[in-house]
């Protein structure tokens, strides 16, 4: 009785693995189609400022650079959220859209790619579309690629609890860079850095988003003049 019910058992999960929903052909498909839109949101909030797929305190990182402040802290938050949800996502079966694609594909490409002057991708819409299926289907066969060679092989996660949060993690060391590079520009735009941070921070969000934030309110209102 045992051995027939786990030949039955055996029998539905290749049944499953050959259904297009269960599929590890079809992942890719499915996370493409997601980057997509991710991305061609990114498009449309790049030309008409709104469509971005993201927290407020997050876009606002893109929304520096667009402003001339540079891409450095958006591309290095999303990066990370990136690499380390995309390991994540090998490693313990689930890929978290929001860190890996929203923030990943929708702020931190977009921003490597504005900071290296390329803005075709983020300008047209349709290439908007092109880029971010593009960009999906890498993460998916990437994704289901490093799941074969490591949990595939053996049934350990192999340190997936080290990354879990990664992104998280390393995000945490930008707002202090950022409030340190806003007073060093001037002390209103300093102020303003550290209030927003310290208000993202009681509210439980990225501090980097409220120093941005901070730092562009009042930098509105005292403006830095550059030259002499």
């Amino acid at each position: 009785m045992d051995a027939q019910m786990t030949e039955k058992t055996v029998t539905g999960e290749k049944q499953l693995s050959r259904n297009f929903w269960y599929a590890d052909w079809s992942f890719p498909i499915f996370v493409a189609l997601l980057s997509a839109g991710i991305f061609a949101g990114t498009h449309m909030y790049y030309v008409y400022h709104i469509g971005a797929f993201n927290d407020v305190a997050i876009v606002a990182m893109l929304e520096a650079g667009i402003q001339g402040g540079g891409y450095g802290a958006a591309a290095a938050f999303g990066a990370s959220f990136l690499f380390a949800r995309v390991l994540e996502g090998s490693l313990v079966g689930i890929l978290d859209i929001g860190g890996a694609l929203q923030t990943g594909i929708g702020i931190g490409v977009p921003a490597l790619l504005l900071g290296a002057g390329i803005v075709a991708p983020i300008e047209n819409f349709t290439l908007s579309l092109l880029t971010g299926a593009l960009l999906g289907l890498m993460i998916g066969y990437a994704v289901i690629g490093i799941k074969k060679f490591t949990v595939g092989q053996a049934n350990s996660t192999f340190g997936a609890d080290v990354m879990m949060g990664a992104g998280n993690t390393s995000g945490r060391f930008l707002g202090p860079l950022i409030v340190i590079s806003a007073v060093s520009a001037s002390i209103p735009v300093g102020l303003g850095s550290i209030a927003g941070a310290a208000i993202f921070y009681m509210w439980n969000k990225p501090v980097a988003g409220g120093a941005i934030l901070g730092a562009m309110i009042l930098g509105a209102f005292f403006p830095i003049t550059i030259g002499g």
